[in-house]
């Protein structure tokens, strides 16, 4: 399923789902000017390494940019591909401005980067001898989908599904889609190999338990959890 939009109204300005918005957007642009094999070696010096985090390797030095702790915020902000950055950027922009509106703009961007950490050391912890380098803003995005889930379970998002060369819109409650989303993170995990590549579900996961349990805490006092939706 791929969100569309949701009904759901703010009663602030997004500035800060934006700015993320804008910061990755940016940075991937940045990503894509390098020269030659400038790609792959951003990927390696701003990317979250596990053994680089809490084992004994070290990146050459022309690679060691920045010390390995900082690299579990900048890798918040690199992306792998333009779908990569679409596809979360698209997540951001349809659930972030709700959870910001929740928050306010100060708490919104810590609890950002808090389920951003939680999401890499989720990724991370279980193998840290891993070599491959972690990036995407979905570990962080994750956490807000969380939030999201806890905050207005029944509001309505329009999503595609596509069905072979056919695609459906449909309106399905936010409990549906964040639902199917998180189970299908827990199934990839188990099939997916914790050593290799490719996306980091164990991220995901991480990132959504955070925003879940850091929700109360961060939310203003006067946002109920549960909403009934509001349009």
């Amino acid at each position: 399923m791929i969100p569309l939009r949701d009904d759901n109204p703010t009663t602030i300005q997004p500035l800060i789902t934006i700015v993320f918005i804008v910061l990755c957007s940016l940075v991937f642009l940045w990503q894509n000017s390098l020269s030659g094999r400038g790609f792959e070696a951003a990927v390696f010096s701003l990317g979250a390494i596990p053994a680089a985090l809490f084992g004994d390797k070290t990146l050459p030095p022309e690679l060691a940019l920045v010390p390995p702790a900082l690299t579990v915020f900048t890798s918040m902000f690199l992306h792998g591909s333009w779908m990569h950055l679409i596809g979360n950027m698209l997540y951001l922009w349809i659930f972030g401005n709700n959870v910001e509106d929740a928050m306010g703009h100060v708490r919104f961007v810590l609890f950002y980067l808090l389920c951003g950490i939680a999401a890499v050391l989720a990724q991370a912890l279980p193998n840290t001898d891993s070599t491959v380098p972690m990036i995407g803003a979905s570990g962080a995005i994750s956490g807000v989908l969380g939030a999201y889930l806890l905050l207005y379970p029944h509001a309505r998002v329009l999503v595609l599904i596509p069905l072979g060369f056919y695609t459906q819109l449909v309106q399905l409650p936010a409990l549906a889609v964040l639902g199917f989303w998180f189970v299908l993170q827990l199934i990839s995990t188990a099939f997916a190999d914790p050593r290799g590549g490719g996306v980091a579900f164990g991220a995901h996961i991480g990132g959504f338990v955070a925003g879940m349990a850091l929700l109360p805490i961060f939310k203003r006092r006067n946002v109920r959890l549960f909403a009934p939706s509001r349009h």
